[in-house]
């Protein structure tokens, strides 16, 4: 089968997987017991959290169960902690639900949200942010890339504009770490990530970020500084560090995506959903009057895999947030499907995908 469903997860690389078999194998105790063999695996884990802490440039890093957990740490933790300083927090329609959720858990506990719009091409407007904020805005929230359809958010121009003392910035960064650069000197307050998006192993992630309190929303031992309780998995975190270590975007994807924005434009009843600019890894396209799940079914019979728009709410058959929020034509909603590339992804691959596609496109419009 070739693999073309990298946003959604990816193929450990053998190198983590060694380091994670090795930490297994020689430092499987305790971290937070006092003996030898404790104290072992709590030096690993120290070594591993400076390496995630430099490589992300932040101070902190409290290691999560992955992308979702982060992001629930960041936004509830922060809301609590700062919450007499105000109670109002800015996001975006388009954000992942596990921000969105999150923030519908505040909602409810009197907090209110301001949900900013974006425009056909998945953005938001800076002056619309600008507008929105307040007094009383405590935090940001918006994810780096789109998970959907690619689109980028300036985060270093929103973190320059919210460095008022006042506005926290949180980013979910899940889709760009190990994709995009960061610019150094304007990084967020708060920053989410998985490792199984850049090649690592799924149920390890981390919440990095800097000057900033967070109130706990998990109770037990206190370990991690008392954000995460539970007995932390040192060998995820050493495979996880490795996994940043050797993460680095490819630059055959952007010459990828472009190959395949001119191959699906000879299609009339096709539409390229991806802004151009966005993210190369991810292209998502539409066809016009079809269902997604149907090309998805056909390209895995063709020996092609690739996802609807996204594969992180369940299986829901409804259309997606946010193919509704960019208010994509309607005879275009349901067949929206995602190709996404990573490390082992080749240029074989793509032609395989250029011609599995032909065949599927035929004999489905020609049913």
């Amino acid at each position: 089968m070739i693999y073309l469903d990298n946003s959604a997860t990816t193929k450990p690389k053998k190198e983590i997987l060694e380091t994670f078999v090795k930490a297994n194998e020689q430092f499987y105790g305790n971290p937070a017991s006092l003996h030898q063999m404790g104290n072992a695996a709590e030096d690993l884990l120290e070594k591993a959290r400076a390496q995630i802490a430099d490589l992300l440039h932040m101070k902190h890093v409290v290691f999560t169960s992955g992308g979702t957990e982060a992001n629930n740490l960041a936004i509830l933790g922060a809301a609590y902690r700062y919450q007499q300083r105000g109670k109002h927090i800015i996001t975006a329609v388009t954000e992942h639900p596990s921000v969105l959720n999150s923030l519908k858990v505040l909602e409810e506990q009197g907090f209110e949200i301001t949900r900013l719009s974006v425009d056909r091409t998945g953005d938001i407007s800076i002056d619309e942010l600008k507008s929105a904020l307040r007094n009383d805005t405590i935090l940001v929230s918006l994810m780096h890339v789109n998970n959907e359809i690619g689109t980028i958010h300036p985060i270093a121009d929103i973190a320059r504009l919210l460095k008022n003392g006042r506005t926290l910035f949180h980013v979910d960064a899940v889709q760009s770490i190990g994709k995009l650069v960061f610019d150094k000197t304007a990084m967020p307050d708060l920053l989410s990530m998985s490792a199984h998006k850049i090649h690592g192993l799924k149920g390890s992630g981390v919440l990095a970020f800097n000057d900033v309190e967070l109130k706990a929303i998990q109770f037990g031992g206190g370990q991690e500084a008392g954000l995460r309780s539970g007995t932390v998995s040192v060998p995820h975190a050493a495979a996880l560090a490795k996994a940043l270590r050797l993460a680095e975007a490819n630059p055959m994807y952007e010459k990828w995506n472009n190959d395949l924005r001119n191959f699906l434009g000879n299609y009339s009843d096709v539409m390229v959903v991806s802004p151009i600019g966005g993210a190369s890894h991810i292209l998502s396209v539409a066809a016009k009057g079809l269902k997604g799940e149907i090309l998805v079914s056909g390209l895995q019979k063709e020996g092609i895999v690739v996802s609807t728009s996204s594969a992180c709410s369940s299986k829901s058959s409804e259309t997606s947030h946010v193919i509704e929020a960019i208010r994509l034509p309607r005879a275009y909603k349901d067949g929206v499907i995602r190709i996404s590339f990573g490390t082992f992804t080749t240029k074989k691959d793509i032609q395989h995908f250029k011609k599995a596609f032909e065949r599927v496109y035929r004999l489905i419009k020609g049913a």
